[in-house]
């Protein structure tokens, strides 16, 4: 259970209100749910006092809209008054499913747009509400946080641009490289980690998963999933390994030195299940690769853990590689849209985010930290504990 001691000893910023742009309103719909049981039977809420006018509400949810033009331009329209209070803008830039029109052209949606939908409704908000936070799950160009020659440095941009804005926090989960918050060093920038929700989901769909250093072996499959694999495999008390991706630097194929062989580093995983962890999988090329090297090395079972699934090359090499044995699973999160058919998969296993990130609202919204309200580390290890009892 979370620590509420903190939220009890603290007042709200504001009344709290949640403005979710359309590509994630289903998923803002139960996160609401939540904050909604959350302060209808919490014990910080004093109904006589001033400080909490509005704080136990049915429903935290405003809508927005931001219409076009037949030119494909747009507007951002807030429905209801926000005037005073602590807003939250949700935003999921992967939703490629929206469409819109162009001169009489369809066009899906792509990052930029829903970026630019974002600022409309930041303009919208802007002298009105008296703190505004962004809940960016997926961070807008954040494979682009360094620049190599002549490129341009977009995350960076970004960020600063929405600070610019008058945005105060902007949250996001799993960072491809958290360190590009050093573009806006003196404003709140928080990732959070999935690790407690990847474990929960892989427990509950794989009963017979022997969690000790014998049996499972943590999976970095890239050197910049390092960070990840490390926390993983010590809370948990397994070896690690990794893969490095080796390069062809004489060659550049869409804009990237194309990967010539994944090389393993590590101890032996045979007879062993394996937890294959990274921030996301795009194509999902490197990520079967390195699940059929790791059943060449005799892996009892490969699990792939990653928090964005975005599969923008289909799933038919996926529906492959289950079919042939080299996946058991595969786990991501919902704070991305997903293609429907992948929810059908039978490796598919989604992690649900929604309670932990109506925490995360809930405890921002009294200004209190994070990890003192609910320690992701805290619960792993009830979560462990109560699984090894029940087997």
């Amino acid at each position: 259970m979370p620590n509420l001691e903190p939220l009890c000893k603290s007042l709200p910023v504001a009344p709290l209100k949640i403005i979710p742009l359309e590509g994630c309103r289903d998923f803002a719909k139960v996160v609401d749910q939540y904050l909604v049981e959350f302060r209808h039977t919490s014990p910080t809420h004093q109904k006589d006092s001033i400080a909490f006018q509005g704080y136990c509400q049915d429903t935290y949810l405003v809508d927005c809209e931001c219409p076009r033009f037949g030119t494909g331009e747009a507007k951002g329209m807030i429905k209801s008054s926000i005037r005073g209070t602590d807003l939250f803008i949700m935003v999921d830039v992967c939703n490629y499913s929206l469409t819109y029109s162009v001169c009489g052209y369809e066009n899906h949606m792509s990052p930029d747009d829903h970026f630019q939908d974002l600022k409309r409704i930041i303009s919208a908000a802007t002298g009105k509400a008296r703190r505004i936070n962004v809940v960016m799950p997926f961070l807008y160009e954040g494979r682009q946080h360094k620049r190599s020659n002549r490129e341009s440095l977009d995350c960076a941009l970004a960020l600063q641009e929405l600070i610019n804005m008058g945005v105060t926090n902007i949250l996001t989960f799993d960072a491809h490289d958290p360190r590009v918050q050093n573009a806006v060093p003196l404003s709140g920038f928080d990732s959070f980690m999935p690790t407690y929700q990847f474990l929960k989901a892989m427990i509950n769909s794989t009963p017979d998963l022997i969690i000790d250093n014998d049996h499972l072996m943590i999976i970095s499959p890239d050197e910049g999933a390092m960070s990840r694999a490390v926390y993983f495999s010590n809370i948990l008390g397994v070896d690690m390994g990794m893969f490095y991706k080796r390069r062809d630097y004489s060659t550049i194929i869409n804009g990237k030195n194309p990967i010539v062989a994944h090389e393993f580093l590590g101890d032996s995983v045979k007879g062993k299940d394996v937890i294959v962890i990274d921030d996301m999988i795009s194509s999902g090329g490197s990520m079967l690769d390195v699940a059929k090297q790791l059943k060449e090395r005799q892996a009892k079972r490969v699990f792939v853990c990653t928090t964005f699934g975005l599969f923008t090359d289909g799933l038919q090499e996926f529906d492959e590689y289950y079919e042939k044995g080299y996946i058991e699973k595969v786990i991501t999160t919902n704070l991305n849209y997903r293609m429907p058919e992948l929810l059908d998969r039978p490796y598919y296993e989604e992690a649900d985010m929604t309670k932990f990130l109506a925490s995360i609202i809930d405890s921002l919204n009294h200004d209190v930290s994070i990890s003192r309200v609910q320690s992701p580390t805290d619960k792993i290890h009830e979560l462990l504990e109560k699984y090894n009892k029940g087997k």
